[in-house]
């Protein structure tokens, strides 16, 4: 669909401009109705944030923008395949679908390697990379029954 072409080439417009300007090589767009409702690009290293990848971005900017942490009915145009981060990200606001310009082997290609996120997220907890441990899970499980009891709690 044309449409989609052009919020495809503007989303890789954003990851050129951001290359320009000190950036990561990523660009997001997201649209709802055929209307751009936001944009991101990788604000990695100017911010130094690692959190600031395009995807992310546009979703903070929309759920913003719109009002709502849920972009049901919203699509991503996205330059680059997404990170599990920003796929994690997607899922979590509703997004309907997802177009993406280059993939996961091309971004790795270039030294932007997610792979090991994924093989990671495979492993059991004991067997990664990054050790995680349990602790007071006994004091944590009274936010949970707080939570449970709440009345007005806006689910998501």
């Amino acid at each position: 669909m044309k449409e989609d072409k052009d919020f495809m080439r503007r989303a890789i417009a954003l990851a050129s401009e951001s290359v320009r300007r000190g950036g990561g090589p990523f660009g997001a767009v997201i649209v709802k109705d055929g209307e751009v409702v936001a944009e991101g690009s990788n604000s990695v290293t100017l911010l130094n944030d690692p959190t600031a990848h395009a995807e992310v971005s546009a979703i903070r900017e929309a759920c913003r923008k719109l009002g709502t942490f849920h972009l049901e009915g919203c699509t991503v145009y996205t330059s680059c395949e997404p990170c599990p981060m920003c796929l994690g990200a997607i899922y979590w606001a509703g997004i309907k679908q997802i177009f993406y310009g280059n993939t996961r082997k091309d971004a790795a290609d270039i030294g932007f390697a997610d792979d090991f996120i994924y093989e990671e997220l495979e492993r059991p907890l004991e067997h990664r990379r990054l050790p995680i441990h349990p602790l007071l899970r006994d004091e944590a499980q009274e936010n949970f029954r707080l939570w449970e009891k709440k009345s007005d709690k806006v689910e998501y």
